[in-house]
């Protein structure tokens, strides 16, 4: 599969101004425009490898969610996923978008199941990749824990923060709890792949949490059914949460499973792309 290259540039919503990447497509390509939604934290900056893959065969849009990446912040103090699903929408019609597929990793895969839910007639294909299920313990923890909010400090303690978090949660799951029975067997990203993801939380430290937040209360297992357009659910075992992708395949009513090896490498990433483009380009 080639890759397309992956352009930048921004949209204006209510709340502001919101950034995206976007791969054209192919002159001529009949393929729906793709929809990427990225995982927290960050931006869409992570979904780039699968965004030039993809890219060869289908326009791809990939929004940051509000406040995170360059996204402008919510509009409230207290968004939920709700409130992420309508402005990923209203992106939509802010390029002309009408008929798309969708695609969401982690935080992403709740925003895309809502707008797919609450506006299936613009859906053709949904990707939930990675999507996590907890229990009241695991739920109330996280949302304690995982996301504390933060500011810049005046003696830079929000840099060494940063840098901690995003490190940490490769090697860690939770990434706030370093013992050995939380280790993940995965290494931490190289240093400047490191310095880069740390540099998308830094932009948004002020509302990154927020997302976080939404994603932990968002009641997965309830909506999840309510799913009413063709699925695909995936998950790599590289991945911390992809001890659910059985639980989550088996709520989403017809919905197809399978596992994916990522994108750790070049080669992953490839095969990754033509798992999600055979299932979309099977979708009417």
């Amino acid at each position: 599969m080639a890759e397309a290259p992956v352009s930048r540039g921004f949209v204006d919503l209510a709340e502001g101004q919101v950034h995206l990447r976007q791969a054209r497509g192919p002159d001529g390509g009949s393929a729906r425009p793709l929809v990427m939604l990225h995982a927290s934290p960050g931006s869409s900056q992570a979904l780039v490898p699968l965004i030039a893959a993809l890219g060869a065969t289908r326009r791809v849009v990939a929004p940051d969610t509000l406040g995170n990446g360059d996204g402008a912040p919510p509009a409230t103090a207290d968004p939920d996923i709700a409130t992420y699903a309508d402005a990923t929408r209203r992106v939509l019609d802010a390029l002309g978008l009408d008929r798309i597929d969708l695609y969401g990793s982690h935080t992403g895969a709740s925003i895309a199941m809502e707008l797919a839910i609450a506006a299936p007639e613009r859906v053709g294909g949904l990707v939930i990749d990675c999507m996590g299920l907890y229990d009241a313990a695991q739920q109330a923890e996280l949302l304690s824990d995982y996301a504390p909010e933060m500011a810049p400090d005046p003696h830079g303690r929000h840099l060494v923060w940063a840098w901690h978090f995003v490190r940490d949660q490769a090697l860690f799951w939770p990434w706030f709890k370093h013992d050995a029975a939380h280790r993940r067997a995965t290494a931490p990203p190289p240093p400047a792949t490191l310095h880069a993801e740390v540099l998308e939380v830094l932009k948004a430290l002020g509302t990154y949490h927020l997302s976080y937040r939404a994603a932990f209360r968002h009641p997965k297992r309830d909506r999840l059914p309510l799913i009413p357009v063709p699925t695909l659910v995936t998950a790599n075992r590289h991945d911390m949460l992809f001890a659910s992708l059985d639980e989550v395949a088996g709520l989403v009513p017809g919905a197809i499973k399978t596992e994916t090896p990522g994108t750790l490498t070049p080669d992953d990433t490839r095969a990754t792309a033509q798992t999600l483009a055979s299932f979309l380009d099977g979708v009417v």
